[in-house]
């Protein structure tokens, strides 16, 4: 697939733009992620020690895939117990990602010569001496 670029052979502004959230929106995808991976970290540790404190003969009910599933607790609970040790497993490869991300995130920053302003500072306010002649300005909110 062919990018359009400018006069140049250079990419367009627009497209760096693009380009740049595109990146931000898979660095923030991966953060969701880890975070929604912490939680079931931590559902997983409750239900496990209430589920130890009751006889393993007792019927239980757990969610499959948006089903709910009846069983016994002598049956969920060395399920539990395997996810639990899995899920930081998970959560450290997620982690070593998102730090690759922030690396390629930094990388195109630099490759384009990327600006990044903050929601306090007004683009228009820059002065044209200030800024170089080639730079692309790029302002984040939040």
């Amino acid at each position: 697939m062919a990018k359009s670029t400018g006069k140049s052979g250079k990419p367009k502004s627009s497209e760096i733009f693009a380009g740049f959230q595109n990146l931000r929106s898979e660095q923030r995808q991966l953060a969701n992620k880890i975070s929604e991976l912490e939680m079931d970290l931590n559902e997983h540790k409750i239900v496990i020690e209430t589920l130890q404190a009751v006889e393993p003969s007792r019927k239980c009910f757990r969610m499959v895939g948006g089903v709910v599933v009846e069983r016994t607790v002598a049956e969920v609970l060395p399920e539990l117990e395997v996810n639990k040790e899995r899920l930081p497993q998970a959560i450290q490869a997620l982690n070593e990602q998102l730090t690759r991300k922030g690396q390629e995130i930094n990388e195109y920053i630099e490759k384009h010569d990327i600006k990044v302003q903050r929601g306090s500072e007004n683009p228009t306010e820059v002065s044209q001496e200030d800024a170089p002649a080639k730079t692309n300005v790029l302002v984040a909110s939040g």
